[in-house]
């Protein structure tokens, strides 16, 4: 057999796949390393094969193994091609059927809670009301409650849930399934229980979902009729004589009644002594007649009757502007503190996770609801500004009273085991 010559070329290695033409060897591991100086490659082939067979011993010897080494080696790559070409297909089967299972369960998710939206709803909704039956909050709930229920097509049922300053109603609803059938009356506890409480069971931004703000309202700084005061400038000279002797009642620790007076303590230099109720019905109120607690500072829904009547004297609202519903009354900012503004606020919340239809849903119902004369006409006893609001729009004033209450109640050292 003819053999030519080894080039003094560089030595490259053939890396190529299995050719598919009769004059062409197929993969390099079975050739070894090949000359490739511009020689055909035919001879370079012809060059790798010579070599193999130098290590056997006759002719016959020679080709035998030479063609069972070519065969294997061809076989082999495609072998291994087409494993590999196999195996990539699974992966490629498994991604793409991963793929798919996943697109299906997102599907059937929308599905699913496009269904809900459009069936709900089908049975009684309940709204839980955190605080005892007769106060404001419980007024509201059956107030907007009331109207729901029509426009909604079924009832809407108020439970009262007193306690640990609202928070056992709050942590019912967050705990509740969120199907929209659980129902929430929030107020500003829900941004300043989280600084009263050294721990608690429910987060209120992300245990809960905004719904939609109902009301604002000012508090009210009022004394008994019997008492000399007549103004809040005359408040504060009489507190200042008077130091760490004078009260104010409020319907409980950590409510925005009380931490109005502990703000209005701090900005008018003055020392008085807090005397909490459980809530701001009569107990509070009565006393302040009486004169047994010297002023009282409570929400217009459980202050602004009872002082339009004769009964107390209001000094002032603790909103920065008059109120619209009590614009007789001055404010705290205008009669000597300037940049006092506390106001309260009513609002719907539903658990978190609650399908976003079922939230548009509500949403939409209470806003209707608080734009017809009739309903707003129900809200004005209770000394509020009806205000609705979408759902973004409330969950941003839950965390600006969050932001606000915070360094007041850290700086004042209040808790509620005070």
């Amino acid at each position: 057999m003819y053999l030519p010559e080894k080039p003094k070329a560089p030595v490259t290695a053939i890396r190529t796949l299995a050719f598919r033409q009769t004059e062409k060897i197929t993969h390099w591991s079975a050739i070894g390393t090949l000359p490739m100086d511009g020689c055909s490659l035919r001879t370079a082939c012809a060059c790798g094969l010579a070599r193999m067979a130098r290590r056997c011993r006759s002719d016959e010897a020679m080709q035998r193994p030479t063609m069972k080494l070519v065969r294997c080696a061809t076989m082999r790559s495609r072998d291994c091609h087409f494993r590999i070409a196999s195996r990539s297909m699974k992966k490629a089967i498994t991604r793409r059927r991963l793929m798919e299972l996943t697109a299906a369960f997102a599907a059937s998710s929308a599905v699913v809670h496009s269904v809900q939206a459009q069936a709900y709803p089908n049975r009684t909704i309940r709204l839980i009301a955190p605080f005892p039956a007769g106060g404001g909050t419980d007024s509201a709930a059956r107030i907007i409650a009331a109207r729901l229920s029509e426009l909604l097509g079924q009832q809407v049922m108020v439970d009262n849930r007193p306690g640990a300053g609202s928070n056992i109603g709050a942590e019912a609803a967050a705990r509740s399934a969120p199907d929209g059938y659980t129902l929430l009356l929030g107020a500003p506890t829900l941004a300043i229980n989280r600084f009263l409480y050294a721990s608690l069971n429910y987060d209120s931004v992300t245990d809960l979902a905004p719904v939609s703000l109902l009301c604002r309202f000012p508090n009210i700084l009022a004394v008994p009729v019997s008492s000399p005061l007549a103004s809040v400038r005359s408040f504060i000279d009489y507190a200042r004589a008077n130091s760490g002797k004078v009260t104010y009642s409020s319907p409980g620790i950590g409510t925005t009644p009380h931490l109005s007076g502990e703000l209005f303590k701090r900005m008018a230099g003055i020392e008085l002594i807090h005397v909490p109720y459980r809530g701001a019905g009569a107990g509070a109120i009565t006393d302040t007649i009486a004169g047994r607690v010297d002023s009282a500072i409570n929400t217009t829904g459980s202050l602004l009757q009872t002082v339009r009547s004769g009964q107390l004297r209001g000094l002032a609202v603790t909103t920065l502007k008059r109120f619209p519903t009590a614009p007789e009354l001055p404010t705290i900012a205008e009669s000597g503190i300037p940049g006092f503004d506390v106001s309260s606020w009513y609002a719907l919340f539903v658990p978190a996770k609650t399908p976003p239809e079922i939230i548009a849903r509500l949403n939409a119902a209470t806003v209707t609801a608080l734009s017809e004369p009739a309903v707003r006409a129900r809200f004005e006893p209770l000394g509020v500004v009806v205000e609705s609001s979408t759902p973004e729009g409330l969950g941003a004033l839950l965390q600006s009273e969050i932001d606000k209450w915070g360094p007041i109640i850290k700086a004042a050292g209040i808790s509620a085991s005070n």
